[in-house]
């Protein structure tokens, strides 16, 4: 209902515009085609000056308004680097911004149509051409080079200790695989696929690392102040992993892992207390059109103390004693302490 009054009053707004329009037109005719030009003029170059200073000032009031209220400050430590990469963004573009419309509407007042004024005929000067070319190519290389530099430590390698975890996108949810006792992911293939005997992943059970991984749905728990590395992948279609809290990003891509890490600093308990929002989860999202249900593809990061996380792992049944009950293994799902080896290396199948 609300939508249908919104779309009236918008169709009376443009009504009410056409017909004050048609009137100016006639009372345009009847004053003579000179003086109407004159008076539109003078009108237009006044309405430039009133647009910018609201302009100027809306744009102030909603930055001042919604900043740190959407995501607020960032929840991992690579994330201080790419909001300080933002920050450096916005104050070049922002600068370029402001000038240049200053200088926009401000000449669209001072230069309107005059009698007593001659345009000046100006096609060319190789020494502005030289300035605005330059200049802007050097801000830019410079920020992309800051952009080049952040993306390949977030991609590059994580630390010995970083917790691994593989993260599965899937039309319309995601699945996340934790290495057992012996720190090892087991080999997978996709033939092996089946939700119907609880083998999301098409692990292979010949494959005694397998055994003991654990395999959840939705909900991600990971370690506050400890590198977690993300390795992503995805069984049907192109998703992409979208951390906002993080600032993270990764396309999750079928056949093809990539990997992407970063180190949390808060719990989820301690953003509830930042934020003051005792309904306040890590969202992981989908941030690739994937199909008709992309909006529901939705899911939950945990991030909670080192004991805290051992304590939920230990509580978890690997994926292999759920599908074979009489074949349970006798190593615990809690991992050793250690080095953890790359997972990277063992998805395939040889």
């Amino acid at each position: 209902m609300s939508t249908f009054f919104l779309l009236l009053i918008l169709l009376f707004g443009f009504l009410i515009t056409f017909q004050i329009a048609k009137a100016s037109e006639y009372v345009g005719v009847i004053r003579g085609e000179k003086k109407n030009f004159e008076q539109h003029n003078r009108i237009n170059g006044f309405l430039m000056i009133v647009f910018l200073v609201l302009g100027l000032i809306g744009v102030y009031w909603c930055n001042e308004l919604f900043k740190g209220r959407i995501l607020g400050e960032s929840a991992s430590k690579h994330g201080e680097e790419i909001d300080k990469m933002l920050y450096i963004t916005i104050a070049i573009t922002g600068v370029v911004f402001v000038i240049t419309q200053v200088l926009l509407f401000w000449f669209a007042y001072k230069y309107q149509y005059s009698e007593k004024r001659k345009a000046h005929y100006f096609p060319h000067d190789n020494r502005l051409e030289v300035i605005w070319t330059v200049v802007p190519a050097i801000a830019l290389t410079v920020l992309v080079g800051f952009g080049l530099f952040y993306w390949f430590r977030i991609t590059g390698d994580a630390p010995q200790d970083a917790l691994q975890i593989e993260v599965t996108g899937k039309q319309f949810g995601w699945i996340f695989r934790y290495p057992g006792h012996d720190q090892v992911f087991g080999k997978k293939y996709y033939q092996n696929i089946s939700d119907k005997d609880n083998n999301q992943l098409g692990l292979i059970w010949d494959d005694a690392a397998a055994h003991d991984d654990v395999v959840v749905n939705n909900e991600m728990y990971c370690v506050v102040n400890r590198p977690v590395k993300l390795i992503i992948g995805s069984r049907d279609v192109i998703h992409d992993v979208g951390l906002a809290y993080f600032r993270q990003k990764m396309d999750a891509v079928p056949g093809t892992p990539t990997t992407l890490w970063f180190t949390p600093k808060f719990t989820t308990e301690e953003m509830k207390k930042k934020l003051n929002n005792p309904d306040f989860v890590y969202e992981i999202s989908c941030d690739q059109m994937c199909g008709k249900g992309h909006y529901t593809m939705r899911g939950v990061i945990t991030v909670v103390t080192n004991e805290e996380y051992h304590l939920w792992l230990a509580k978890q049944k690997p994926n292999y004693a759920m599908v074979m009950q009489d074949k349970a293994p006798a190593a615990p799902a809690a991992p050793a302490a250690g080095p953890v080896a790359d997972s990277t290396k063992t998805t395939a199948k040889n």
